[in-house]
């Protein structure tokens, strides 16, 4: 692990509860696992598994200042369910905030809650690293979901975005768009 990222490791565990911090340490090395398996930048995957919820712990009134401020635009059903603001809010702190100048980590925080249809194997890498992180013990077929992570990232993402719209079917949140585009396409792919 390079210098800036175990200097931003400690900045980031300034910024967030514990049970959060043990979040992103368990996404930040799965995402660095799956990396080394695919074949995907190990400093690009623990960077961006670092900095995915940075924004996470902020009160909604001050994502939305720092929204208006970095310019990130938010959609009606953002707006409405606050727990999503944080993925694009996290990937404008990344950059303006961390230093991080690669568009692509940016990207694969910014999607990596909802997803986006054809992501690159780092956005597919987080957004799974996300799901399947040690300290997740939740979903019905979490253990088949880790497996497919290390063989294929397309299978893992068709089947964790599967279950995500299973388990929001249930829920009086309204479903993201983008996680309905994000299934579709990788449904027909």
């Amino acid at each position: 692990m390079n210098e800036k990222i175990i200097k931003l490791q400690h900045k980031i565990e300034k910024k967030l509860d514990a049970y959060r911090y043990e979040h992103t340490l368990g996404v930040m090395y799965t995402a660095g696992a799956l990396a080394m398996r695919h074949q995907v930048d190990l400093d690009d995957a623990l960077l961006a598994g670092l900095l995915h919820d940075c924004a996470k712990c902020y009160p909604d009134d001050k994502k939305f200042e720092l929204c208006e401020k970095y310019h990130v635009s938010l959609t009606d059903i953002e707006q409405e369910n606050t727990a999503l603001i944080h993925a694009k809010l996290g990937a404008a702190l990344a950059k303006e905030k961390y230093g991080v100048e690669s568009e692509e980590i940016c990207r694969a925080i910014a999607s990596h809650t909802t997803g986006a249809p054809a992501m690159t194997p780092l956005q597919q890498i987080v957004f799974i690293a996300d799901y399947i992180e040690p300290h997740r013990d939740r979903a019905g077929r979490l253990d088949e979901i880790r497996h497919a992570a290390f063989e294929n990232l397309d299978l893992a993402c068709r089947m964790i975005l599967t279950d995500t719209l299973e388990y929001l079917a249930d829920s009086p949140k309204m479903v993201d768009p983008m996680t309905k585009e994000t299934f579709e396409y990788y449904v027909i792919h």
